[in-house]
């Protein structure tokens, strides 16, 4: 077998998404809105054990995802003020919506912009990590776009900011593609993959599905999972269990257990941390993160 990523973790990466980019802040009073709580969220689930943190941005007049610059520089400054050691990782997703009118052509829910346009952010503030989403699937009520031309100039243009991309892969064929441009020399090793698990209409969050991306897995590759909603613990347990990093966050999961809204993002770092030391394996810290990604000390 060509893939199948590396053997296995000596120390177990807790990511943690902390607001992500859904129009659903009034579903949990706990999704960070303001840069200054976001910031706060990425800074206690630090303090709870993640050594990464997964940012998005938010309206902070209306709650919803944005792309401004600003606030992502906002955010990021506050993170790195505190003088804390946590693993930075932008995402690059908004600016991949394709909402088709009833005549298909794009209509007023449609965010497509251009590969730069995606990544200025990242450019000008050079994170540690910046997530590049290997995907052009339906989502929700719309189609998540990322053609291949575009996933070249945005890792050419990542990997000369001196970035590390983690290629996030919702479906066998994403994970065959991010392979590809990992053969092809766009990703510097170690290639750095989150599988996600259970969003509509993806690769269903069962182990059976786990193991089938893990097999496709580009050679040496590091790799992370997580399940969105009630798939979040399992998955984890899961990628855990395999060999793999895991995720958790609100992004993916409002909820601490079934009908217990999650009071914040630490909560369930600090259940994931449990879950992976109950399992009698390490937590890594942001510094074991770092040698194990091969990014800067920070």
């Amino acid at each position: 077998m060509s893939g199948g990523g590396s053997s296995g973790a000596t120390a177990i990466i807790i990511s943690c998404a902390v607001t992500g980019g859904a129009d659903n802040a009034h579903m949990n009073p706990a999704i960070p809105v303001t840069p200054e709580q976001i910031a706060a969220e990425a800074l206690a689930a630090r303090a709870a054990g993640a050594a990464v943190v997964h940012i998005h941005v938010r309206d902070p007049a209306t709650g919803k995802p944005s792309r401004k610059l600003e606030l992502y520089r906002e955010v990021v400054a506050r993170i790195r003020d505190s003088g804390s050691d946590v693993v930075i990782n932008l995402t690059t997703g908004p600016g991949a919506r394709l909402q088709p009118d009833n005549a298909g052509r794009p209509g007023p829910g449609t965010t497509l912009v251009g590969p730069e346009e995606r990544v200025e952010h990242v450019l000008a503030l050079r994170p540690d990590i910046c997530s590049l989403d290997v995907a052009t699937m339906n989502f929700g009520a719309h189609a998540m776009v990322n053609v291949p031309d575009h996933l070249e100039t945005m890792a050419r243009l990542i990997r000369d900011a001196g970035v590390k991309p983690e290629l996030e892969v919702f479906d066998l064929g994403h994970v065959a593609l991010a392979r590809r441009m990992v053969e092809q020399g766009h990703f510097a090793a170690p290639p750095f993959l989150q599988l996600c698990m259970g969003v509509p209409w993806g690769a269903p969050a069962t182990a059976e599905a786990v193991l089938a991306m893990r097999a496709g897995l580009p050679a040496g590759a590091l790799w992370s999972a997580f399940g969105i909603s009630r798939h979040q613990f399992p998955t984890a347990a899961l990628a855990a269990v395999l060999g793999g990093h895991v995720r958790v966050g609100l992004e993916d999961n409002l909820y601490l257990s079934r009908g217990v809204l999650a009071p914040g993002n630490a909560a369930l770092v600090e259940r994931a941390a449990a879950l992976v030391r109950g399992i009698g394996a390490e937590v890594a810290t942001p510094a074991q993160a770092r040698a194990l990604l091969g990014v800067g000390q920070g």
